[in-house]
Formats: C-alpha cells, structure tokens, sequence
C-alpha cells in the first residue's frame, strides 16, 4: 500500500478527534463561556451541520481542481476552523466556528477516497478505503481520550489548539506524500456532477447508509447510561469501555475492507446482518458486566465492516461524480448520526426501557438490510447500471495490462 494512504490517514485522524472530542469537553466549554450544557450541546450539532451542507457542495465547485490540491485546501480550512474556535470569545463564535470546521470533513473523505482507490490495483480499492478510515477509527481510541484530558487539565482551548497541529501534519504529508494529479476528470461543473447523482442505485446505497448507520447510533448515542444502569459500571470505567469500541470499529473497518476487496455485496450484507444480530442481543448482554463490555466491542466491529464497502458502492453507482457521491455518502453518515440519535430518543422517552434504544436501533439495521436488498434487485434487473464489481475489476485490470504490454 503506498505512503499516500498514510498522509489521508493523518487528516483522518485529525477529524475524527475533533468531531467527537466535543463531547467529552460539553462541560469545560459550558463553565468557561457560562452557558447550559444542553446549550453548549449545540456545538456538536453545528459540526454535523457544517459536514451535511460542505461535504456535498465543496466536492462539486472543486471537481475540476486537481484532488491534492483539493485535499491541501479542505485541510487548510479544517485548520483555520479549529484555530478559530480555540481563539473563540463568545459561544456565537465558537458555534460559527465549528460550523465551519465541519465543512471539510466530509468533502476530505469523499475526494480522499477517490484519491485512495486511484492509488491501488482495482482488487485492492476497499481495502485502501479502509486504511484512509483508519484515522478515524483509531482517533476514538488514541485521539479522543488524549484530547479530552488535555482540555479538561488545560483548558478546552489547547484541545482545538492541539488538532490544529494535526492539520499542519496532514497538510504537509499530503503536500509530500500524495502525487500530483490532474483534474477530476470530464465532468461538466457542478451542474454535471449534480447531474450524475440522478440514479435509484446511488440513492438506494445512499439509503442504506443512513438507515446502517442509524442502526448503530440509536444505540451508542445511549450506550453510556446503558452500561451504568444496566451493567453496573461506575461512571469512571465509561471511557475504557468506549475504547473498546474503537477497537471493535478499527477491527471492522480493516476486515470490512478485506473481504469486500473480495465480495464488497456479500460483506455489506453479513455486516448488516451482524449488527442485526448484535443489537437485537444488546439488553440481554447487558445483564452482566463481562457481556456488555464484548457488546460495546461487536457493536462497533460490525458496524464500521460496513463502512468501505459503503463508500465503495457509493462510488461505483456514480461513476461519473464519484467524489461528490463520496462525500454526500459523509453527509448520509452525518444524517445517521442524528437520526439515529433521535430515534433512539424516542424509545427512552416512551418507556420502553434504558436499553430500548438498541432494540429500535436493530429495527433500523433491518431496514439498511432491506433496502441493500432492493438495490440488489435494481441492480439485476438492470445491468448497465449496476454492473458486477468483479466485471469492472477485470476491464480496468486488463486495459491496464493492455498498456503496460
């Protein structure tokens, strides 16, 4: 795999911190700006806002830029974002902000997947996906917990300070190690790209995600007073438990990308049915404190399996925008973020139970499974458009080898 994945690696990881680091630091930044909590909890909603409206929008006004240029810029933004809200005075600012720190991040993941599948054999192409999402994950076991003490010993302030430095790498790495391309291909503006995502597969693989994804954070949005209510943890052992879900979510993501290098349909489908299955056992796992530190781990190893062959299929039903589909696919994940929320919400609201959220979160991954069902059947009943994976693999292979000769 070449050192370029790396450099996507790093400004993966410097996302990931900053996006979830937030949380951890809701009281710090509430005491400081003498806000409520559940004020400063709109913070976390300006990000996601900001990744919703950027992802899609930045990636179609820069398709016909180069992609290293691209990524240099969207990493020069998400520093200038994070510099600001260390530098913030008021919670106004700080909110603006974070909005705007959001909006490079799902633009960099769609355009640094099409830049990571570009970079390998075409057998490959998923597995090279899932190493760029190696930062993220491995951002939820090192970067988080790292930042979160350094803003709750120095101040939330040095936290943002902090991930700015990390930008500064990536845009280095990126400068260093990505090699110069050309424009994103023959598209026609941003009219073209919009134009290319007029497709029922695009949107069915968009769906999926949202419904996926849903499914595992209508139960992890809740997973903490699950584990204090229903397992017995004391508060303080909450961080080490949710480490261990970034361990399970780095181990999905790098199996996930493997097998789907082999069957990317075939893997989406035994993730989703794993996560079925894994929040379908969630209350009972939760009875005992050995169980449900295992359920925290399987909740996001399944998950995060699903995650390449995702952005992968996404990108092959819109071949002719794949880095606006790429990214509005950060934008479907975003979505699930809070849909998931709210739904698990729903459940704790009416009763059902401290661990209901899993039960609806498990309703919702049978819905991704459903709808990957009938893109399935689009994709059999018409064959231009959905054309197999292993088809595609071997035209590129052999117009490859064709030239090599």
């Amino acid at each position: 795999m070449p050192l370029a994945l790396l450099a996507l690696a790093v400004g993966a990881f410097g996302i990931g911190t900053t996006e979830f680091v937030m949380m951890g630091l809701l009281p710090n930044v509430a005491d400081d700006l003498g806000i409520s909590i559940p004020t400063a909890g709109h913070l976390v909603s300006a990000y996601a806002l900001g990744v919703v409206i950027g992802a899609p929008l930045l990636a179609a006004v820069t398709a016909r830029m180069p992609r290293r240029r691209v990524l240099i810029g969207l990493m020069v933004l998400f520093v200038a974002g994070n510099a600001l809200s260390a530098a913030a005075p008021d919670y106004h600012w700080l909110m603006a902000a974070r909005f705007l720190s959001g909006l490079p991040h799902g633009a960099f993941f769609g355009v640094g997947a099409v830049v990571a599948t570009g970079l390998v054999a075409p057998e490959r192409k998923a597995r090279s996906v899932s190493l760029m999402f190696l930062g993220l994950t491995v951002a939820n076991i090192v970067g988080v917990p790292v930042a979160t003490a350094m803003g709750q010993q120095l101040g939330w302030r040095a936290t943002f300070l902090a991930v700015s430095a990390i930008g500064l790498v990536a845009i280095a790495a990126l400068a260093f190690l990505v090699p110069a391309d050309h424009a994103h291909g023959e598209s026609g503006g941003l009219r073209g790209e919009i134009r290319a995502l007029r497709s029922v597969p695009v949107w069915l693989a968009l769906g999926t995600t949202v419904a996926g994804f849903g499914a595992l954070f209508s139960a992890y949005s809740y997973v903490t007073p699950m584990l204090t209510d229903a397992a017995g943890y004391a508060e303080s052992s909450v961080t080490l438990l949710l480490a261990l879900f970034g361990v399970g979510a780095t181990a999905g993501n790098l199996l996930g990308g493997r097998l789907a290098d082999h069957s990317l349909r075939g893997t989406l489908f035994g993730g989703l049915t794993a996560l079925v299955v894994v929040l379908a056992l969630f209350p009972l796992m939760m009875g005992a404190a050995w169980s449900a530190a295992i359920a925290v781990a399987l909740l996001g190893m399944a998950a995060f399996t699903t995650g390449s062959p995702l952005q992968l299929m996404v990108m092959e039903k819109a071949s002719a925008a794949p880095s606006l589909a790429s990214s509005a696919n950060q934008a479907a994940f975003n979505l699930a973020n809070a849909g998931g929320a709210w739904i698990g919400g729903l459940a704790l609201a009416a009763g059902f139970g401290v661990t209901s959220p899993a039960v609806a979160g498990a309703f919702l991954a049978v819905l991704g499974l459903a709808v990957a069902g009938l893109a399935y059947v689009v994709d059999l009943r018409s064959p231009a458009v959905g054309s197999g994976r292993l088809v595609a693999a071997h035209t590129v292979t052999d117009r490859e080898t064709t030239h090599a000769g």
